[in-house]
């Protein structure tokens, strides 16, 4: 991702912070099916897997995770500092297990594998060829047997499905309580979204190496895509 695009995200994602967690219900018309779908996802053989969470943001997903696996060592990078520092008044306590990084996780890089890596609504932020590129990045990153779930967006397959996806979430979210400079301030995010149809991003994982990939939901254009790394 560009430096220009980087310092954008960052600037719109820091302004929202504090009020991102209110917000998301509403701006998610399928909220709880859509992260308790990822959740029920991230299923490993011991108590305290190793998991990175990309564009963690305030650290939602993490949270369901590690509701799941209280004893979990979990790595949250996100560009945006204020909201990292959401996601460390959410842990309080358990943030001995926690790791917090302020960076593009694009560059990340480690020497210990994971078990899980997890991300949700961040990807849809990069250009087609980034996310090709990062879904091969987190190939690398994950122990053999290890687990893929991302939360996200996608384009629609044709114009005409795109934009059905469009107006039934602007319908839906303008019908919430939110007040209109709640909704201006979405619109305007959206404007840094590159969304990819879910078909090429499934195509993607698997010239990446994964197996077993699949969406295994889709709303609309809120989906949760599932990979896995062959044992050998």
């Amino acid at each position: 991702m560009s430096e220009q695009a980087n310092q954008q995200i960052t600037t719109k994602f820091n302004e929202i912070a504090e009020k991102y967690d209110s917000q998301r219900r509403k701006l998610i018309p399928c909220f709880d099916d859509f992260y308790h779908t990822a959740t029920s996802l991230v299923q490993v053989d011991h108590a305290s897997p190793r998991i990175l969470d990309l564009g963690a943001g305030t650290g939602l997903f993490s949270a369901y995770v590690i509701n799941q696996y209280p004893n979990a060592k979990l790595t949250l990078i996100d560009l945006s500092q204020s909201m990292l520092d959401v996601a460390k008044q959410r842990f309080g306590e358990t943030q001995a297990n926690m790791t917090y990084m302020a960076e593009d996780y694009s560059l990340f890089e480690s020497d210990e594998p994971f078990d899980c890596v997890i991300s949700s609504l961040s990807i849809h932020h990069l250009e087609d060829q980034a996310k090709h590129e990062l879904y091969g990045k987190i190939f690398k990153l994950l122990k053999p047997g290890g687990l893929f779930v991302n939360a996200d967006q996608v384009q629609g397959s044709s114009p005409f499905l795109d934009q059905l996806y469009r107006s039934d979430w602007v319908a839906k979210v303008e019908a919430t309580d939110l007040t209109h400079e709640a909704l201006q301030a979405a619109y305007e995010r959206t404007k840094l979204d590159k969304m990819a149809p879910l078909d090429q991003q499934l195509n993607w994982l698997r010239t990446c190496g994964f197996i077993d990939v699949d969406c295994v939901y889709k709303y609309y254009n809120f989906v949760v895509m599932y990979a896995r790394k062959p044992v050998v």
